[in-house]
């Protein structure tokens, strides 16, 4: 039997009461929760799309430890020679234990590894509870080796909660740890798991 991550203990040991508390909710079920990460890369500008495509599937599936999935153009667009059909990218979707895992990483890990970081922005949020944000480069996971990167890759990391309200989700991810900047990052992070210090951008 596989143990849980960290992340998914603390979110039903410390998470869910805190956001009770908070918030107000009556009963544990009304505590808003993550429901899956969609991770995200295309390569549709780049020249040789078929090697780009293949380096972007082993970087995702090495990130994730789950195989990824080709996206597919749904139109033509003759500005940018791309045909309805054609794979312009990769995306893998985690859910359940190995979803905590990645997000564990991505939080301890990989965020702190980004050249000055001070934060991530708190207006990513896309006004149905859901957050994204951009990663530039794939060389911020501790599983990518530096000096086997054949292609830099961006990826849009997409955090899916169980709410439509982007004030609880955000509540959410702060307690999670997710290091947002702003007037009122520090009060944040004082009542967060976050290891990181966030500073305003």
């Amino acid at each position: 039997m596989q143990q849980a991550a960290e992340l998914f203990t603390d979110y039903h040991n410390r998470v869910v009461p805190a956001l009770q508390k908070k918030r107000g909710y009556k009963n544990k079920h009304q505590v808003p929760k993550l429901v899956k990460v969609v991770i995200n890369t295309s390569i549709a500008s780049a020249q040789d799309v078929k090697q780009a495509l293949e380096i972007a599937k082993d970087e995702l599936a090495l990130i994730t430890g789950q195989a990824p999935v080709e996206t597919i153009a749904k139109k033509s667009i003759s500005n940018f020679k791309l045909r309805a059909g054609q794979a312009i990218g990769a995306k893998v979707t985690l859910r359940g234990r190995i979803m905590y895992e990645f997000l564990e990483r991505f939080l301890k890990m990989s965020l702190p590894r980004i050249r000055d970081f001070r934060g991530v922005s708190a207006k990513a949020f896309d006004g149905n509870g859901n957050y994204t944000l951009g990663v530039s480069e794939q060389s911020i996971f501790p599983e990518v080796e530096l000096d086997k990167i054949k292609r830099n890759i961006g990826f849009d990391i997409t955090i899916v909660t169980s709410t439509s309200d982007d004030q609880e989700a955000k509540d959410l991810l702060v307690e999670l740890g997710m290091p947002f900047t702003g007037r009122n990052a520090k009060k944040q992070t004082e009542t967060s798991t976050a290891t990181e210090e966030v500073a305003p951008a």
